[in-house]
Parts: structure tokens; C-alpha cells; sequence
């Protein structure tokens, strides 16, 4: 709260909007040393070398606009992608919902994204540092965005038509923080759920939590962006579509696909290693969709319990990275070695699944030469320990 206090003064902003990016710890060395001997005190010093280097960080999630907002490192961390955030209030504005509480908010990330398509945000949360922090970010909206410090449970909701949800799922604090379990976040999940019962809502939530905790009656949809699968939102009410009950949700880049379905999609059977091997998204994975994908492409899995699929056609899909198969052999170093010295692999991509191998390690052991490049997959069918040496195939548009 003292750094917050100094930074919050004109003195302050002055100070942080003048300072040159600091990225590396070279350059906060000597950003500290130059504006200790100007004169400024400790306290300002050390907020406005955080908050720089904090905004560079944030260009990652917010573009440009990170470079007029205020962060916490926690909350930098675990703040919504703005153009997930701004997809996120797309449901909101096109469910006709216009005025939308943010019960825990956070730097507002989320809250940003709502304001920013119009819609009137009142945005709670209950670390006072946070929520002043979410204040200073959404200053630019005037009367459409405001923002209090208060717990989700004590939030005034009186002429609300939605509710944003993100129960604090880590311990207290700025810095340094720690998952805790469901029935230990703020506010607690059976709460949280009684709420989205009573008014149209969307939940953030991790994207491994335990699919049994779901309620049957809320859409879930998973979220990757750029190959991690970052977030599990559960949408109920008018926010729920009709007939989804399991949704991918794939961004790359500025593209974005969603594979949607009513529930769980049965698998394909497994078939033998043909041409082609795909690795299903994440968020596919995790909304157990593999089977839809699988039909897509006139693929089966690999082996019943691991999410690869193999086809003999050549064809991908945003939902898959997909591989040309080069060589099948044991998962074994001198069988990989020979493969690798005859096709003279220079640089190699190491990915698996179903085996317990540490790819870091894993590569110490090879013999990598030469100009060329390719993709291992180290795997498992059945009892059998595979390794596929491919290239990678480019998604279509």
C-alpha cells in the first residue's frame, strides 16, 4: 500500500510514464540507482521500477494498452488475455445483458474487456491494493466502470442482468501465491454456483478442475490460447447455448475455432500407426471432443488411452497439430541415433505423451547433425514404447 500511495500521485505517474522500458535485471539496477540519485524516495523508487518492468511483461496479455495500466505481479498472472476477455463479453453483449457485475476482478482484465464493448461494469474485489489498482485501469470509462472494495458475497447486485465470476483460487498476496483447494476459494464454489443458478453468468475457473464438480445444467467451455490451455469458463442461464454442453475454444494468433457439442464425444477406436499423426489441442482434450475431431479427419486414436490420433489422409484442422510420419521405431537411443545420423537431424522437436520421459534429458542422449529438422513423438502403444520421427504439417486456414 505505501508504493501504491507514492505512485498514485501526479509526481508518480510523471515519474513511471518517463522511465524507458525496463526488461532485464540489468535494467532495473539502473533505473534504481539513476532516480535514488535524483532524489526520490525508496517507496516511489521501487514502484515505479515494478510497474515498468510489470507493463512490459503485460504487453503479453493487453498489447499496447498494457502500457497505461497499473499491475500486481499475482495479478498480472493470473489476469485474462484482453482479447479472450473481450470474446468473453462478446456472450454478455450478444445475450442482450448490459449491465454486468465482476465479483472478483482482479487489475480488471475482464472488467476492461466488458467496458470496452459497452456494457456497464460494477466491478468488486475484496484486496483493497487490487481493487485500486482495477480503479486506476478503468478510469478511462467513466460512469460505465466502477469499482469497489468488497468481498463477491457482501457485492450489491441490485439492477444487475449478469454476473462475471473468478473465485480467488491461490493464497492471499501481490507477489508470490499458492493454488489452494475448491472448498478453500473465496468465494466458495458452492456459492459461486448458487449465484449462476439465480442469475445469468460466466465462471472462470482452472482448466483441470475435476469434471465431476460441473453442474450438468452449465455450458463449459475450455480455452487454449497459442497451445496452452489457460481456462475453463462455465456459462449458465441466457449465456448457456442451447444444446452445447462441452466447448473447445482454439486461439492462435488473431484466428479463433471452437468445436462445440451436447456432452462428451464417444471415441474412435484404435487402429494401427498410419501416414499421419495428430496431437489434439489441449482444450479438446480436456472437453473430451477427441472423438469429433477424430471423425473429422478419418483418424483413430493411437492407443485407447492416449490422446494421439493416426490417419492415412492428408489433412489437419485447427483443433490438431499434425505430423507426417518419417520412421517408426523402438523408443530406444540407438535405434533413435541411427535414425537421426541417416537423415542427418540437426534440430529436433521432442514431444510425448504416455511415457514418463523428461524431453530435457531425453535430448542430452541424442546425436543431433546436420542440416535437417523434424519432430520426435515418444509414445506408447499398448505394453510397447514407440518413438515416431515426422515433420510437422501446416494447419490449414
Amino acid at each position: 500500500m505505501a508504493e501504491l500511495t507514492a505512485l498514485l500521485t501526479p509526481e508518480g505517474l510523471r515519474l513511471l510514464d518517463a522511465l524507458p522500458p525496463v526488461e532485464s535485471a540489468d535494467d532495473v539496477a539502473r533505473a534504481v540507482s539513476r532516480l535514488r540519485k535524483e532524489g526520490h524516495s525508496p517507496d516511489l523508487v521501487s514502484a515505479v521500477v515494478t510497474q515498468s518492468r510489470l507493463r512490459t511483461r503485460g504487453e503479453a496479455k493487453f498489447g499496447p494498452f498494457a502500457q497505461r495500466m497499473l499491475f500486481t505481479r499475482a495479478g498480472l498472472e493470473q489476469a485474462t488475455r484482453l482479447s479472450i476477455a473481450a470474446r468473453h463479453a462478446a456472450r454478455f453483449r450478444d445475450s442482450g445483458l448490459q449491465r454486468v457485475a465482476d465479483l472478483g476482478c482482479g487489475i480488471g482484465g475482464d472488467a476492461l474487456g466488458l467496458a470496452g464493448l459497452g456494457l456497464q461494469v460494477h466491478a468488486v474485489d475484496a484486496d483493497e491494493v487490487t481493487a485500486a489498482i482495477a480503479a486506476y485501469n478503468l478510469a478511462p470509462f467513466g460512469d460505465a466502470a466502477s469499482v469497489r472494495h468488497s468481498t463477491a458475497e457482501d457485492a450489491d447486485l441490485t439492477g444487475g442482468d449478469a454476473v462475471w465470476l473468478d473465485p480467488a483460487r491461490r493464497t492471499a498476496g501481490h507477489t508470490e501465491t499458492k493454488r489452494t483447494r475448491p472448498e478453500d476459494w473465496s468465494p466458495p464454489l458452492d456459492w459461486t454456483f448458487d449465484l449462476a443458478r439465480r442469475l445469468p453468468a460466466g465462471i472462470k475457473l482452472g482448466p483441470a478442475l475435476e469434471r465431476e464438480a460441473i453442474p450438468d445444467e452449465f455450458e463449459a467451455q475450455w480455452v487454449s490460447a497459442d497451445g496452452s490451455t489457460v481456462e475453463l469458463v462455465l456459462w449458465s442461464g441466457a449465456l448457456a447455448r442451447e444444446g452445447v454442453r462441452r466447448a473447445a475454444l482454439v486461439i492462435r494468433g488473431g484466428d479463433a475455432h471452437e468445436l462445440t457439442g451436447p456432452g462428451d464425444a464417444p471415441d474412435e477406436p484404435a487402429r494401427e500407426l498410419g501416414d499421419y499423426l495428430h496431437e489434439p489441442d489441449g482444450a479438446v482434450i480436456r472437453a473430451r471432443l477427441i472423438g469429433d475431431v477424430a471423425r473429422s479427419l478419418d483418424a483413430g486414436m493411437v492407443d485407447e488411452h492416449i490422446a494421439y490420433l493416426t490417419s492415412d489422409a492428408p489433412v489437419t484442422s485447427p483443433f490438431v497439430s499434425s505430423f507426417r510420419v518419417r520412421e517408426v521405431m523402438p523408443a530406444k537411443i540407438p535405434a533413435i541415433n541411427g535414425a537421426l545420423r541417416a537423415q542427418r537431424i540437426g534440430r529436433l522437436e521432442i514431444k510425448k505423451r504416455g511415457v514418463d520421459v523428461d524431453p530435457a534429458q531425453f535430448r542430452r542422449k541424442l546425436a543431433l547433425s546436420g542440416e535437417n529438422e523434424a519432430t520426435l513423438l515418444l509414445t506408447r502403444v499398448g505394453a510397447k514404447r514407440i518413438a515416431v520421427l515426422a515433420d510437422r504439417v501446416s494447419r490449414q486456414p
